[in-house]
């Protein structure tokens, strides 16, 4: 009877042994596997900024605002030449509308408040149908799928089905219409905290900071 005892009081022992160290290499895994999923998002992201702004030396502190609809806050990048003059703002933007959810964009303003470009950052829209505004909306041979140039505040940034001026991507308006939403918000903070003062710029070798969601 002893004996059962003792093996069976073995066999309990092994398996919490085996349950810790699995759960210890799963938990270093995931570790690992994060950071570079984070390294490889900061990396996308400081691009796509350098991608969608006029030529710039510095970038200046980033700061964060919450959009007028509240929700989430969105992330801003001013950026400044070798004079120290404004020439540009990246705002991280999103929009939860999505045919798949969460969209997350980049998109530039110069000073006045013209877009610059554009980049999407994340989405779940469908392959070959949503995935298109990826370029969808900066195609300079067509008017209606282009908003780079243009202003919000004075262009009507909706699809034509909804009384705007943009062609929506074929077979896909639910996307089309989120991904004006962001622009949108980003242009309506952006117009909101154009009074605020950034800490000046710091060095462009410097990481840029994260945040968003």
């Amino acid at each position: 009877m002893a004996g059962k005892k003792s093996t069976f009081l073995s066999m309990v022992l092994t398996l919490l042994m085996v349950s810790l160290i699995s759960a210890t290499i799963l938990g270093f895994v995931h570790s690992m596997t994060k950071e570079a999923i984070d390294v490889a998002k900061l990396k996308a992201q400081n691009e796509a900024i350098k991608n969608i702004l006029p030529e710039y030396n510095e970038l200046g502190a980033s700061w964060k605002a919450a959009p007028e609809d509240g929700g989430d806050s969105l992330i801003f990048f001013p950026a400044f030449n070798s004079s120290q003059e404004l020439v540009g703002v990246a705002v991280k933007t999103y929009s939860k509308n999505g045919f798949g959810g969460l969209i997350q964009i980049m998109v530039g303003f110069k000073p006045d408040g013209v877009i610059s470009g554009y980049q999407v950052l994340e989405h779940k829209e469908t392959p070959g149908l949503g995935s298109k505004m990826d370029t969808w909306f900066n195609n300079t041979a067509k008017a209606g799928q282009n908003i780079i140039g243009k202003n919000p505040g004075t262009a009507k940034l909706l699809v034509t089905k909804d009384g705007g001026e943009v062609d929506a991507i074929t077979a896909s308006t639910i996307t089309s219409r989120a991904f004006l939403e962001s622009i949108r918000k980003a242009y309506k903070s952006f117009q909101a905290a154009a009074q605020h003062e950034t800490e000046g710029p710091i060095s462009h070798d410097e990481e840029t900071e994260g945040g968003a969601l």
